[in-house]
């Protein structure tokens, strides 16, 4: 059996998870998985997918490791931004239209989410590192057109903030916000609510 040491060590390497593939590939078997889950050394979250008992990784590098194709949007992304204080119910992640909705039904970490087309998916991502592990975020600008889309959908004080709070922004970014919005088409609202202030 290899070492706790060597086993706690990858799972460092690895954000805090690991998949049943990356145990085994490390020499487990299926059996010695069973005895670190009997033992209460490591702690199953979804089907195939495990943590170190007592260890709480990161919600983004959960959402990242065990949905890699899935982008932070929304109310998670504004709260990344610093442009609302509001923490949603549930992490919302972006991800293609056709994914199979049951895939992120799971009990470990509440999870809502939005079916994108592939056209508009793609807009504005960026990546960021949480303990070694890449996150995909939507950036600033795709965050606040997704804002103007969704008007109707947020809350009355998340919609106001996040706009305000972008403009405020010293990292924010006319010239791609103009861009996206043509993409998005939301130029409207952003000569409404944001071009008064530019």
């Amino acid at each position: 059996m290899i070492s706790i040491n060597k086993i706690e060590k990858e799972f460092r390497k690895n954000g805090g998870i690991m998949k049943t593939c990356e145990l085994n590939s490390m020499g487990l078997s299926s059996r010695q998985i069973r005895k670190l889950l009997d033992d209460q050394i490591i702690t199953k979250i979804k089907r195939g997918y495990y943590i170190l008992k007592d260890t709480i990784p990161p919600e983004e590098v959960i959402i990242s490791r065990l949905f890699p194709d899935a982008i932070i949007y929304l109310e998670s992304a504004l709260l990344y931004y610093n442009y609302t204080d509001r923490i949603p119910n549930a992490w919302q992640i972006a991800v293609e239209k056709h994914s199979n909705p049951n895939k992120y039904d799971i009990s470990y970490l509440p999870i809502k989410p939005y079916f994108i087309k592939e056209k508009y998916l793609s807009i504005g991502i960026n990546t960021i590192s949480i303990d070694e592990i890449n996150i995909k975020i939507y950036d600033r600008e795709k965050t606040i057109c997704d804002v103007l889309r969704y008007e109707n959908k947020l809350e009355n004080e998340v919609f106001t903030n996040s706009i305000k709070r972008y403009i405020e922004d010293d990292k924010k970014n006319i010239r791609r916000l103009i861009e996206y919005s043509k993409k998005l088409k939301v130029t409207k609202k952003v000569q409404t609510y944001i071009g008064v202030w530019i």
